[in-house]
Parts: C-alpha cells; sequence; structure tokens
C-alpha cells in the first residue's frame, strides 16, 4: 500500500547548527518545485551545540519538519535506523546534515525509485571535494567491499541514498553499517540496486566528525555484516562445516597413527607408544576442536531460532513523529 507522501528525507545530525536552516529551506524549495508533498526527519544524535534548538525553531515555521533527538550520541547507523522507522513517504532519501549533499539530486532518485523501479539507488560522488586522507581508504574499502558483496557500486560510503520505503522498514541498521546498507538490503531481498553520479559539495560549515579510524572499523563491519548476512539463519552450516573438517581430521590421523603402531606391532618393528607422538596431540585437538564447533553451532542455531536481537536507543524528546 502506497502513503500519503511522495517523500521522507532523514538526515541524521551532529553537531550542525549552523548549516540546518540553509538545508530545511533548501530541500523545502524542491519539493515545492517539482510538487511532492513530504516530510524532512532530523535525527539529532546527541549533539552537543544548539543543533536541537535550532530544529524546534525550524518546526515551529515548516510544519513538514520532523524531529528526534537522542539523549547521547549513538552513531549514524542508529540516527538512521530510528529514522527509517518513522518515515511514512514512498520514497525514503537519506542525506547527511553538512550541505555536502545536494537536495537538488531529489527529484532523480525518487524517478529512479518509482519509475525505473529500483529498490534503492545509492549516490556516486564521483568528483570529491575531500582530502587525500579520506579518498583513498574510500576507494580501497570500495574496492573491496565490490569483490566481497558482488554489488557494482563505486561509492557505497555516500550518504545521498534513496529507498522504496519498504526497504527500509524491513532492513535493521547498527553499529556501524550505515555504510553498507546496499550489502544489507541485498541479503535481504532488496537486489535491484542502482546508483547515481551526483554533486558531492565542499563543506560550507564546520569539521568533518569522522576520523581515520572508520576505515578500521569499516572493514570489520564489512566482514561481520558477510558473515552474518550469510548464516544468521543457519548458523550451523559454518560452524557444522567446520566442526566436520576439524573431527574427521582428528579421526583419520587417529587411524594413521594407531594403525601405523599396530602394523609395526604386527611385523615386529620398532614402535613408538602413541602418547610419545605429536600426531596423537594434533588428533586429539582436532578431535576435540570439532565437538566444540559443533556444540557451538547448535547453541547458535538454538539463539537463531529462540531469539529476536534488537538495539534500542533512548530517544528524549520528539517533534512531529510518533
Amino acid at each position: 500500500m502506497l502513503n500519503n507522501l511522495d517523500i521522507s528525507v532523514v538526515v541524521p545530525l551532529y553537531n550542525e547548527e549552523e548549516s540546518l536552516p540553509e538545508l530545511c529551506d533548501w530541500i523545502s524549495r524542491v519539493m515545492l518545485t517539482h510538487g511532492f508533498t513530504y516530510e524532512i526527519i532530523l535525527v539529532d544524535d546527541g549533539s552537543k551545540d544548539r543543533s536541537w534548538e535550532i530544529v524546534r525553531n525550524i518546526s515551529v515555521t515548516n510544519p513538514y519538519v520532523k524531529g528526534i533527538k537522542f539523549n547521547r550520541n549513538y552513531g549514524k547507523s542508529a540516527a538512521l535506523n530510528t529514522g527509517f522507522k518513522k518515515a511514512k513517504g514512498n520514497v525514503v532519501i537519506s542525506m547527511d546534515a553538512d550541505l555536502q549533499d545536494s537536495p537538488d539530486e531529489i527529484p532523480d532518485l525518487y524517478k529512479m525509485i518509482m519509475t525505473d523501479g529500483y529498490d534503492m539507488v545509492s549516490g556516486w560522488k564521483k568528483k570529491r571535494h575531500d582530502p587525500v586522507s579520506k579518498t583513498i581508504p574510500s576507494k580501497f574499502f570500495n574496492y573491496i567491499t565490490r569483490k566481497i558483496s558482488g554489488i557494482k557500486l563505486h561509492d557505497f560510503n555516500c550518504g545521498l541514498k534513496a529507498y522504496k520505503n519498504q526497504v527500509v522498514h524491513n532492513i535493521h541498521v547498527y553499529g556501524e553499517m550505515h555504510r553498507y546498507i546496499p550489502v544489507i538490503a541485498k541479503w535481504n531481498g532488496y537486489a535491484k540496486i542502482g546508483e547515481k553520479v551526483v554533486e558531492h559539495r565542499a563543506r560550507k560549515y564546520g569539521t568533518t566528525k569522522f576520523g581515520l579510524e572508520r576505515f578500521i572499523n569499516g572493514f570489520l563491519d564489512l566482514l561481520s555484516i558477510t558473515f552474518v548476512s550469510k548464516f544468521k539463519r543457519k548458523p550451523m552450516h559454518f560452524f557444522g562445516s567446520l566442526g566436520t573438517l576439524s573431527f574427521l581430521s582428528g579421526l583419520i590421523i587417529t587411524i594413521y597413527v594407531i594403525g601405523d603402531k599396530l602394523y609395526r606391532l604386527h611385523y615386529k618393528m620398532p614402535a613408538r607408544d602413541v602418547v610419545d607422538q605429536p600426531l596423537f596431540f594434533l588428533a586429539l585437538v582436532a578431535l576435540v576442536i570439532g565437538v566444540q564447533l559443533f556444540l557451538t553451532g547448535f547453541l547458535a542455531e538454538m539463539m537463531a531460532m529462540k531469539s529476536q536481537s534488537s538495539n534500542e536507543y533512548l530517544v528524549i524528546e520528539k517533534i512531529g513523529v510518533e
């Protein structure tokens, strides 16, 4: 079923007091020019400046602006996930609050979802206004992500993306997984993922909130999302396979060691005690590890069937959202 609104714009923010009025005016201007019904959901991720006060003031003069405030900084993924769950538009647009993403891209992104039939569209900042310390690591991780995920995107981490409403309501973004939303969407069955070259503007206010550590965390998150996406419903397939391999290796080594001892005894050849051979201890370790992996697999299967994990973020104030 379609919603009453054409577009929901979800904007996570952290200490962006200077850019918010200009951003909201720009988004509203684009929406009115193209005749879209819309809402702007500003998610304040525990800002320390006057950002929430600015959100309050804007919402008074612009009824299309809604706000959600966290009690502390949980991260961009938490802000996006919370905003996504409140979005009512048929198309949901995510964008950063620093004015480096251009709202003028919204109409074309909307068309790619509603007319061209994409499940989601990711922006590609082909020409970037970032220092080399960000662009080179970014290109490396985009390359690795393409190889692992099989999704042909140039810029997984671009904040400007468009989604069908059902996509954002059926995925869960947690930790630092916001940069891998296309991967999460694909593993949840939304495989028609497009890309659009978008304008990347130089930062007008403030400084970047991300350091080099995000690339290390990003690589670990990629491994995590790849593993969880493939095996969260069938953990025994992973642990059981490793357990079987380890147990069989130990069993084969054990049979060999015992068989060799019996052969030598039968033909009255010199023979070492089984416990004096390093292979015996290697086999023992392999057998024990194999059993442990099996038990881990069984426990993981039980947890997957019994538990439903979710992250809750403490929202201390809302404006215009249920």
